[in-house]
C-alpha cells in the first residue's frame, strides 16, 4: 500500500509537470530591431508601419547628361575579347583577316606593335589602323584603304550597384563555346548580342529587389550619363534598352518603399528564389522523411510563406498536429540587418486577413517548423512515462527491501 500511495503522488506530480510543458510554445518569440522590417507582411499589426519615403540616388552634374536617344546612337565600343575582320585594299592574305583583340584590349596585326583599341568604336580603330600601316610604309595614304567590321561580341564585366539582390561586377554577353563562331566561317560581319545590354547586366546581378526604381536606371560612363525608364519591360510595353560598352556602371535607385509589383518573376527580376527549409516537427521526424529536397527548395519567385510551409510539408495532417508554429528568418536587403517572423500556421490559414501578414519570400530565406502544443503534451507525457518506470521500479525495490 505505500508503495502504491508514492507510486500515485509520483504519477500527480509528473502529470502535473508534464502539463505545465506542453503549456509553453516550442517556437522561440523572436525580438527584432525596429528597423528590421521592411516588407509590411512582416509586421503583425500593420496598422501601425510607418509610410516609406523614397531615398534615390545622389544627384549628378547636368551637364554631363546625355539623353539616352543620342546614347543609343553613339558608336558601339569594342571590347577585350570582341573579334573584327579587317579587311586592306590590296592585300589578300598578310594582313587581311579575323582578329581578336587580346585580353588587355590590344590588337595585333602581324609585324606591327600591338594597337590599343579597347573602349574604342571601329571608326576610330580604322583611322588609327591606317594611320599606322601608312607610317609603316605598307599601304598607300588614300581613303578607306582599310575597312573593320565587328564579327563577335565577347562577354564584358560590368559594375552593377544598388537596389539589386547581388550587386557587384558581373559578366554580361558571355557565350559557350557552343555559341562562339568558328574562325573563318562565314562572310557576314555585325553581331546582335542581346545579352551585352543594361537589362541583362541587372539580371546578372541578381535581379531588381521590390524596393528598387526600375524608372531612373543610370548607366555612367566616364563623366558622361543617362537615364533609362526600364518599366515597360516589366509591364509590356515599349521600353528603352542600351547595350552596355568597356568601362559603362549601372545604378539601379532604391526607393525606400516594397512594391509588390515587383515581385514576381519577369525580364529584370529572379525566376525563382533558393529557400533553406527545416521541418523537425511530428508526424515527420527529419528533413528526409519530409520530403525536402532541391524541388521543394527551389521555388518561384513571389511565392509566400505559407506556400513555403505547404513544400515544407508543414501544413495538414491530423488535428494532433494542427497549429504548428513556424519561423520564418530573412534579412532586410537596405540595411542587411536580420529579421525573424514567428507565425502560427493554422491561425493564418484561417485568417481572413492571411494576405497582410503572409510574407514573400526573399532569395536566401530560412522556414523552420515547430510542433503544436498538442505533440507537446504527448511527448511531454512519453518522457515523463519513460521516467515514471525507473521511478516505480526503484519504489518496488525499496518495497521489497523493507
Amino acid at each position: 500500500m505505500i508503495a502504491m500511495g508514492k507510486m500515485v503522488r509520483m504519477m500527480g506530480g509528473l502529470m502535473i509537470g508534464a502539463g505545465l510543458l506542453s503549456a509553453c510554445s516550442s517556437a522561440p518569440s523572436p525580438d527584432n530591431a525596429p528597423d528590421a522590417f521592411w516588407m509590411p507582411h512582416q509586421e503583425r499589426d500593420t496598422s501601425t508601419t510607418s509610410s516609406c519615403v523614397p531615398t534615390g540616388l545622389p544627384p549628378l552634374a547636368a551637364a554631363d547628361h546625355v539623353p539616352s536617344e543620342r546614347w543609343m546612337k553613339a558608336s558601339q565600343k569594342l571590347a577585350a575579347g570582341d573579334r573584327v575582320r579587317i579587311r586592306v585594299v590590296g592585300d589578300e592574305d598578310r594582313l587581311s583577316g579575323l582578329y581578336r583583340l587580346d585580353d588587355r584590349g590590344r590588337l595585333s596585326l602581324p609585324g606591327l606593335p600591338p594597337l590599343e583599341s579597347a573602349g574604342l568604336s571601329l571608326e576610330d580603330i580604322e583611322t588609327r589602323l591606317g594611320e599606322r600601316l601608312v607610317s609603316e610604309g605598307l599601304i598607300q595614304p588614300l581613303a578607306r584603304v582599310v575597312e573593320i567590321s565587328l564579327v563577335e561580341q565577347a562577354g564584358l564585366p560590368i559594375p552593377v550597384s544598388g537596389a539589386v539582390f547581388s550587386p557587384g561586377t558581373v559578366e554580361v554577353g558571355a557565350r559557350s563555346a557552343e555559341e562562339r563562331l568558328v574562325a573563318g566561317e562565314g562572310i557576314l560581319s555585325g553581331d546582335a548580342n542581346p545579352e551585352r545590354s543594361v537589362s541583362a547586366a541587372i539580371r546578372n546581378a541578381g535581379g531588381l529587389r521590390p524596393d528598387a526604381d526600375p524608372g531612373h536606371v543610370r548607366v555612367l560612363r566616364g563623366d558622361q550619363w543617362t537615364e533609362l525608364d526600364l518599366t515597360g519591360l516589366i509591364e509590356g510595353r515599349r521600353f528603352v534598352d542600351l547595350q552596355v560598352s568597356p568601362g559603362d556602371r549601372i545604378q539601379v535607385p532604391s526607393t525606400g518603399c516594397f512594391n509588390e509589383q515587383l515581385v514576381r518573376p519577369g525580364p529584370l527580376t529572379p525566376p525563382g528564389v533558393r529557400v533553406y527549409m527545416s521541418n523537425l516537427s511530428r508526424p515527420a521526424a527529419s528533413n528526409a522523411s519530409s520530403a525536402i529536397g532541391k524541388e521543394a527548395t527551389s521555388l518561384p519567385y513571389g511565392t509566400r510563406l505559407l506556400q513555403g510551409l505547404v513544400s515544407a510539408n508543414c501544413v495538414g495532417g491530423s488535428a494532433m498536429s494542427a497549429h504548428r508554429q513556424a519561423l520564418l528568418i530573412s534579412t532586410n536587403p537596405i540595411n542587411q540587418k536580420s529579421v525573424v517572423i514567428k507565425r502560427d500556421v493554422e491561425g493564418m490559414l484561417a485568417s481572413a486577413g492571411r494576405d497582410r501578414i503572409n510574407p514573400f519570400l526573399m532569395p536566401g530565406d530560412a522556414i523552420a517548423c515547430y510542433d503544436s502544443r498538442m505533440m507537446n503534451v504527448r511527448d511531454a507525457i512519453a518522457m515523463f512515462g519513460n521516467a515514471l518506470g525507473s521511478v516505480s521500479t526503484a519504489i518496488l525495490l525499496e518495497d521489497l527491501a523493507q
